[in-house]
């Protein structure tokens, strides 16, 4: 889950996620919210990092296609609601609504419906874990994609530290035993959609008109649509609608993908997307902690080492050197 920033060359893996926001986020000042900034990024934190335990039981009762779904609906209902409250309108053109078609794709049906998949076979504190790798991923791509984004020493020694916590995490000295190779792998494909999402972005709907609500919104509509003709096609329709997965699909969807967008909208206005994409880092902490205490999960040594090193790997991909400045005369 991507977390938006206002300069998306490298994306932050979050929680819950949408596109544009880097790509009309010229967005005016906002005024200053009535809590601190730095709790509702504690909140936040909470909020993204409880998606994967969400995600985990949503899929007891629905099948991954499905909570995908209710994610996105959920997630477009709670920003269509603060719209209608605004009085803002969605995007306008034909050009707009097909690149917010690809972007959904990107960085919302597929990843979500991938992270579903993958949690039926490994725990969510693992794709907690998987989705941190983002910047990683991004980090390649953007070398590759984005001529201005050159590779430094600083980066791709955090690249390698990255991807060696990533085989700490899933035990490679050990052949890899115990771990769900399809599960693993389907999570980590989820993690890669969104720096491809994010360039895309980049490329297309930079300069859109329209606030990050507006374009998230529509955005989440369409992959509304996109994952509602996926699910009449490849699922059938639930025997029931169990209370606690039924509360947890909702959750996950107008807490995790609607409300936590707005909420980091705000927090990138006020403090800066420096600071407020440092909220990447807390996240696979927070959904190793639930995982563990909430849904019994079991964790070894190596889970917690490996994402610490595969954050601080993901950390140093996105840092800058300093430049100092000459004195004027």
């Amino acid at each position: 889950m991507s977390a938006p920033t206002t300069s998306p060359a490298v994306p932050a893996p979050s929680a819950s996620v949408a596109a544009p926001a880097a790509a009309g986020a010229t967005a005016t000042a906002t005024r200053r919210a009535a809590l601190d900034w730095r709790v509702r990024f504690a909140l936040l934190s909470v909020v993204w990092g409880f998606s994967f335990l969400l995600i985990k039981v949503g899929t007891q009762a629905y099948a991954p296609f499905q909570v995908a779904l209710g994610r996105v609906l959920f997630g477009a209902l709670a920003l269509l609601a603060v719209l209608l409250v605004r009085r803002e309108p969605l995007p306008r053109g034909l050009r707009t609504w097909g690149h917010l078609t690809v972007a959904a794709l990107l960085l919302n049906t597929a990843p979500f419906s991938l992270f579903a998949y993958a949690e039926l076979s490994i725990p969510s504190s693992l794709a907690g874990i998987c989705n941190a790798t983002s910047p990683l991923w991004g980090m390649v791509l953007s070398m590759v994609a984005l001529s201005e984004d050159r590779p430094t020493r600083r980066r791709v020694a955090g690249l390698g530290l990255g991807f060696l916590g990533v085989l700490i995490v899933l035990g490679a000295w050990q052949g890899f035993a115990g771990v769900d190779a399809k599960g693993t792998a389907l999570a980590l494909l989820a993690s890669l959609c969104y720096p491809i999402g994010w360039i895309y972005v980049r490329r297309t709907l930079a300069g859109t008109p329209g606030s990050p609500v507006a374009l998230t919104g529509a955005q989440l509509m369409v992959s509304t649509l996109q994952l509602t003709a996926v699910s009449a096609l490849f699922t059938s329709a639930p025997a029931g609608f169990p209370l606690w997965p039924t509360l947890s699909v909702i959750a996950l969807g107008a807490l995790g993908t609607g409300m936590a967008l707005q909420m980091q909208y705000g927090l990138v206005a006020e403090v800066g997307p420096t600071t407020a994409q440092m909220v990447t880092y807390f996240i696979p902490v927070i959904a190793t902690t639930a995982g563990v205490l909430v849904l019994g999960e079991q964790l070894h040594w190596n889970t917690p080492v490996g994402a610490a090193i595969v954050l601080a790997g993901a950390a140093l991909t996105q840092s800058r050197p300093r430049t100092q400045s000459r004195p004027r005369t």
